[in-house]
């Protein structure tokens, strides 16, 4: 029964369910969401780590060439 009292947490407590919404999951359902939102969290964690080390493929360092521009109505504002 504990084992069932875990799942409602972590999944109102990392996926934003209620304990109704946990509780009223038939099982099968309710254990797919729970190794679903496991499997989310290590890809997450992993993206992380990847960017921390500066080795992520979409890493980019922002210079003068590639800075997205500022917008109009901030240009004035900049001036003064």
């Amino acid at each position: 029964m504990e084992n069932v009292y875990e799942q409602f947490f972590f999944l109102k407590y990392s996926g934003g369910w209620s304990f109704s919404e946990a509780y009223n999951l038939p099982v099968g359902l309710r254990t797919w969401f729970v190794g679903r939102l496991v499997q989310q969290i290590k890809t997450e964690n992993e993206a992380i780590e990847q960017a921390n080390k500066g080795g992520g493929n979409n890493s980019q360092t922002l210079t003068p060439q590639n800075a997205p521009a500022m917008p109009p109505h901030m240009m004035k504002r900049a001036k003064e």
